[in-house]
């Protein structure tokens, strides 16, 4: 091998013997440190949010440092899979407007929401899944499970985010055109709570892009990698991602790498402040 690669054997002994240099312990702690992160983050985080999870811990490091470390270790978040239009539009044309024309923020909670139906397979057949999120916070501040898809499915998530939240008068709801948030009912609900209609166009996942990507995160990471043998076990595992991952360890990007917990915390306490 010396011979091939024209090197004394005393150099090679001696490279062989060398100790490790202070940078390569500290890259090795840190990647020590990145596989405990990813494992905690249940294999969902890529190097960005490593990266800034790290920074939360006051270690400082580059984000192309923790690209290239987690390389090495063959750390690979779980990747999304292609969008497919699930939405089944009413029968008769409504009237009522897009007041949110892709704009998904809001500077105060319960002044914006935004709502959506998805569907999680299970032996026991479909699981139907109802959301309701803050544009302010990116809090999952509302949601329903049941074995159907009728209008009191969405009712029931709204009335957890009005139990859950200020909304304030006039606050706009947004959604997609299923019939579910179209129909006389729902558009009744929405009159009593004082609330204000919006929708996007039928099949434009753009949108109502915001509870896409809720839906987009959740299957990624935790339907499309669990087998759930009943209703009830997808219903335990679900609650579990919403309420203890997503909404309060899962840091967004869009919040500036906060959870939506910590960006309602700081939400809540600036009238104070002032």
């Amino acid at each position: 091998m010396c011979q091939w690669l024209e090197v004394s054997r005393s150099g090679f002994y001696e490279w062989r013997d060398r100790p490790a240099s202070a940078s390569q312990l500290r890259r090795d702690r840190l990647g020590a440190l990145i596989a405990v992160i990813f494992e905690e983050f249940e294999q969902t985080h890529g190097h960005r949010r490593i990266h800034a999870e790290l920074l939360r811990r006051r270690v400082p490091c580059s984000a192309d440092l923790v690209a290239d470390i987690m390389r090495e270790l063959g750390l690979r978040a779980c990747q999304r899979r292609a969008y497919r239009v699930t939405t089944v539009p009413g029968d008769e044309p409504v009237d009522i407007p897009d007041l949110v024309q892709r704009d998904f923020t809001a500077d105060e909670p319960g002044t914006k929401l935004v709502g959506d139906i998805t569907y999680i397979r299970t032996w026991q057949g479909w699981l139907y899944l109802a959301t309701v999120i803050d544009c302010a916070t990116k809090m999952v501040v509302g949601w329903s499970m049941a074995d159907h898809m009728r209008t009191g499915l969405v009712t029931s998530a709204m009335d957890m985010a009005r139990g859950r939240i200020d909304v304030k008068p006039g606050c706009v709801f947004h959604s997609d055109r299923g019939t579910q948030y179209v129909s006389a009912e729902h558009r009744k609900y929405i009159a009593h709570a004082g609330m204000r209609s919006s929708v996007g166009r039928t099949g434009v996942c753009w949108d109502n892009a915001m509870a896409e990507s809720f839906f987009s995160a959740l299957k990624n990471e935790l339907v499309y990698r669990t087998v759930f043998p009943t209703r009830k076990h997808a219903h335990r595992a679900i609650a579990r991602y919403i309420e203890v991952f997503y909404n309060r360890r899962r840091l967004h990007s869009g919040l500036g790498y906060r959870t939506p917990a910590e960006a309602l915390e700081e939400l809540l306490q600036t009238p104070q402040a002032a």
